[in-house]
């Protein structure tokens, strides 16, 4: 079957996901559907029945992530701790969608929030534990960074001219000259140990909590093995003060290895709020971010 267009994006529903699970899953035919949401970005998912999750790529920039989760989950949870994804069945391509899909095994919890986490210390905590286990894994064989995972655990220099072109345009909402700090100390060094495995987007969003605590992290669609510093983008968008602290601690990395996690922070801060109009900016998440990085380098390098 040949390919939908990069930027195609097919409608995916409720009814044609019933269709595709009929026909390619008919032991499953009588279960209930329902969308997921918050919906994601990259992927569209549906509950079925209890204890089921479907997937589907809603463009074709995500397909390869399909084949990577379905192979690559399984060795991963292995050597792991904490809940992730478990893929149960891989779906055809067909006539009504165009590319492979994944059913997985439903993961109790709802995404973090700050209202949900009892002690944001202890979150943080756990959250580096995961990351510890998840940088022993063994790598032999694992994809490396590229398109399909949009570079996450690769050099930060592949957005460099990106990132200062938007320094240039938030000027006016940004102490720009702490900004390009912030980038020339992020590219100044580089992940020289082996490669290790790396999730590519903590975020919120892919964290679940149980009775205030972390359960389970979803969405590897960005994994890969290299450089872990991509992942530690949360201490700015989520952690601030003790919990912050708390988080790097526990995490065994050398403080050039922050100084690009800073770097990864801004770099998606920088370009969020680029798409924003101006009069929205400093209400935006990402402001927060942005002065949250600018704020801790500067402190970085006062002590």
């Amino acid at each position: 079957m040949q390919e939908a267009p990069q930027n195609c994006q097919p409608l995916i529903d409720v009814n044609i996901v019933r269709q595709l699970i009929d026909l390619q899953f008919p032991q499953w035919a009588g279960l209930s559907l329902a969308p997921v949401l918050p919906g994601g970005w990259d992927n569209r998912t549906f509950r079925l029945g209890a204890d089921k999750l479907v997937r589907l790529p809603s463009a074709a920039a995500y397909v390869e992530q399909v084949e990577k989760e379905q192979t690559w989950l399984p060795k991963i949870a292995a050597n792991i701790s904490l809940a992730i994804p478990e893929p149960i069945a891989k779906g055809k391509p067909s006539d009504i969608y165009p590319w492979p899909w994944s059913v997985y095994r439903w993961l109790a919890g709802e995404p973090a929030a700050e209202a949900r986490v009892d002690d944001k210390a202890t979150f943080a905590r756990d959250l580096a534990s995961f990351l510890h286990e998840l940088h022993q894994v063994p790598v032999a064989g694992a994809p490396q960074p590229g398109l399909h995972n949009f570079f996450r655990g690769d050099s930060l220099a592949v957005y460099d001219a990106e990132t200062r072109s938007a320094i240039v345009a938030l000027a006016d909402f940004l102490d720009a000259d702490t900004a390009l700090a912030v980038w020339d100390a992020a590219l100044k060094s580089k992940w020289t140990p082996p490669p290790v495995w790396v999730h590519g987007d903590i975020a919120c969003g892919n964290l679940l909590v149980n009775e205030g605590r972390l359960c389970a992290v979803i969405d590897f669609g960005c994994s890969a093995v290299g450089d872990p510093a991509c992942d530690l983008a949360i201490a700015w968008t989520f952690f601030e003060g003790k919990s912050r602290r708390a988080f790097r601690a526990a995490l065994p990395l050398d403080g050039s290895t922050w100084a690009r996690g800073r770097g990864w922070a801004m770099w998606k801060a920088l370009i969020t709020l680029e798409k924003i109009s101006p009069g929205e900016r400093k209400s935006s998440p990402s402001y927060r971010t942005l002065q949250q990085v600018l704020l801790d380098h500067y402190q970085a390098n006062e002590n």
